[in-house]
């Protein structure tokens, strides 16, 4: 398992555990034994499957864990997705973070199989952004590829993405494609991509032949349009359409002929996927 995620498990159970689990201490049997199924309350997607059962496991790693549906499995109300057994007071202890990670990122996940649907057939990639819950980066773009979706970078350090701020600070044509070529020369591996707010832009960019991707952000379709035109036959660099994209306009965004889009609220809008740890109460160990 990642470190990152690690430490991050360890983080989420001492918020909540802090010096006890005062309720099931007192209220419940250290002798009890008790079976949990977690469940799910509505349809969705799930991920992070294995992180829940890890929650279980670092409570207490006598429980027992069985994973019953991997990571993008679709789920319907009822549908089991993990089993766990061991101590009541285990269980008990472990139920809310364990729920917590896996009902985001099946959140997640159902979030983006829907924007995935949505443009089946046309070819385009959905991708996700880094509007990410501070440290649970890896985790959430998991989700997303879980859901049918792509990651876009993992951070500033993997794609070299120049924006409007950038130009806005120092930014001619001529100091940028120098930059990419410097840039190139000392990381050959790492991509640029460039955002275009303008036809005029696109135009300027689309004849730097070290671009490796050209973002079109908040164009309108027609806008969108002109710009795959202005590309013609050519593969490279790859469009990319961004900024305000919903449900509700991302089909006729992907008709336009882009390559992919990018979708902020795959991870920043989210709702949570509705689960529940069902208990069966098992005698007491004699």
């Amino acid at each position: 398992m990642d470190e990152k995620v690690s430490q991050l498990i360890e983080l989420a159970l001492s918020e909540d555990i802090g010096s006890g689990d005062v309720t099931s201490q007192y209220f419940v049997s250290e002798q009890r034994e008790g079976q949990a199924f977690l469940v799910a309350r509505s349809e969705g997607v799930v991920a992070g499957v294995e992180i829940g059962a890890e929650v279980f496991r670092r409570v207490d790693p006598a429980c027992e864990v069985t994973v019953m549906l991997q990571d993008g499995s679709s789920v319907f109300p009822g549908v089991q997705i993990l089993e766990v057994s061991g101590k009541a007071q285990s269980l008990l202890t472990a139920e809310r973070t364990a729920i917590n990670f896996v009902q985001r990122l099946s959140g997640v996940a159902t979030r983006t199989s829907k924007f995935v649907k949505a443009v089946e057939g046309t070819g385009v990639t959905i991708m996700d952004t880094r509007k990410t819950t501070p440290g649970w980066r890896l985790l959430e773009k998991n989700a997303v590829v879980s859901g049918g979706g792509y990651n876009h970078r993992m951070g500033l350090y993997d794609r070299a993405m120049v924006k409007d701020n950038h130009l806005l600070v120092d930014g001619t044509s001529v100091d940028l494609k120098n930059s990419i070529q410097s840039m190139k020369k000392d990381h050959p591996e790492i991509a640029v991509e460039l955002e275009a707010d303008t036809l005029e832009q696109v135009e300027a960019f689309l004849g730097m032949n070290e671009v490796d991707y050209l973002l079109l952000d908040n164009m309108d379709n027609f806008t969108i349009k002109k710009a795959v035109s202005m590309r013609g036959d050519r593969k490279r660099p790859v469009l990319e359409a961004s900024g305000g994209v919903s449900l509700e306009t991302v089909r006729g965004i992907a008709e336009t002929g882009v390559d992919c889009i990018s979708v902020g609220e795959l991870t920043h809008s989210a709702v949570a996927l509705d689960l529940a740890l069902d208990f069966v109460p098992l005698p007491e160990r004699g």
